[in-house]
């Protein structure tokens, strides 16, 4: 309880959460969408899939979609405008003409490309590695306020005004028993100190990286929860590609800034091994210094979207055995079935949810703890 005392959770939250989200917003605004359906089409499964759990410039809440700011840079300037200007009155795709730069814009597979005068994709013919020529699509460096964007700006702002919260309870009930927020949150922020960073780094160093390890975890688990909440928009933040990046780069930046002469030692030249032995280990001993991130990054992201593709499919079961007019007993019996096996997904979700934050802050605080440790002999 003495350690709890010196442990701030105020300055353990409060400057990371603005780093993580100045870098996720410069690199999420670069995203990677696929297609979204227009008009009176029959039930594609995959599509439905896809719209859910990629990116994209619009939130749909059931029936209704909420259009987000599009942010453009261009030679002729800065555009900034709705996306629900890319949709007319009859939900058709339209192109989008800006009043400030006159440029055309058009919206396909949530990309945004510039518009030719016939409101098609302009295109133009650039040299390959090869001197071939190939057609390239043309656009504007986009830096939109996206759905995941958006979801990962509410749930840093909660991160804030929670852990605010919590750091006065400490302040006001100094040497007391937690009440309220502070009760709910302390078993959580005491298990990542001393089971997670304690363990990991040791006593002596973890105090300087737990804030980091707590503002990841609560930061992950966070957004899987909101993943979770049906009829909000279906964010799947973790499961886009350039948030997960930004989160494995801040650790890779942080694990090799922090490495010592013993750390990099046994990395660029490792003691006690044959020389012969050493050409062939020192590659793969560099090498991992670039894969442990990345395995981060694509663990989390795989895990996290394949939980969403798999509620999906189910969801998408009762959709098509009602639309296909199936024998009743058996349309009623697989639909039945699929939705008692998309709850059960569903609480298993929220399981991973808490197990993916878990995993990546444990991995994380492993690689501090191996750039940190002092040497053996």
């Amino acid at each position: 309880m003495d350690r709890m005392m010196t442990f701030s959770p105020s300055k353990a939250i409060s400057r990371w959460p603005v780093v993580i989200a100045l870098l996720m917003f410069a690199f999420t605004s670069l995203h990677v969408s696929a297609s979204e359906g227009h008009g009176e089409e029959a039930f594609n499964a995959g599509d439905m899939i896809i719209h859910h759990i990629v990116d994209a410039h619009s939130i749909h809440l059931g029936t209704f979609s909420i259009p987000l700011p599009v942010i453009l840079y261009t030679e002729q300037g800065i555009d900034i405008f709705s996306s629900g200007n890319f949709v007319d009155g009859h939900h058709q795709a339209v192109p989008y003409t800006s009043t400030s730069t006159g440029n055309t814009y058009v919206l396909e597979h949530e990309h945004i490309y510039y518009a030719d005068e016939h409101g098609h994709v302009k295109t133009e013919m650039v040299k390959d590695d090869k001197g071939n020529d190939v057609e390239t699509k043309m656009g504007p460096m986009d830096f939109s306020i996206t759905k995941s964007v958006l979801g990962m700006f509410l749930i840093i702002f909660l991160m804030i005004l929670v852990f605010r919260a919590v750091a006065s309870g400490y302040k006001k009930r100094a040497g007391q028993a937690p009440k309220g927020i502070q009760n709910l949150f302390e078993p959580l922020i005491l298990f990542i100190r001393d089971e997670v960073a304690i363990p990991s780094i040791g006593e002596k160093k973890a105090d300087r990286y737990t804030p980091f390890l707590l503002t990841v975890f609560f930061f992950i688990w966070m957004c899987n929860m909101l993943g979770l909440i049906p009829f909000i928009g279906g964010f799947n933040i973790t499961g886009t590609m350039s948030i997960t990046l930004v989160l494995a780069a801040i650790v890779f930046i942080i694990t090799t800034v922090s490495g010592n002469k013993h750390y990099w030692g046994h990395i660029l030249w490792p003691p006690g091994v044959p020389l012969p032995i050493k050409f062939i280990l020192v590659p793969i001993e560099f090498a991992s210094i670039f894969i442990k991130p990345a395995v981060l990054m694509v663990r989390l992201t795989a895990n996290i979207t394949a939980g969403h593709i798999i509620i999906l499919a189910f969801v998408s079961l009762v959709i098509l055995f009602g639309e296909q007019g199936q024998a009743i007993g058996a349309g009623v019996g697989v639909g039945i079935g699929a939705v008692l096996f998309m709850v059960f997904m569903f609480f298993i979700e929220l399981l991973v949810a808490f197990l993916q934050a878990y995993v990546f802050t444990l991995l994380a605080a492993l690689y501090f703890g191996d750039a940190t440790q002092d040497g053996h002999h």
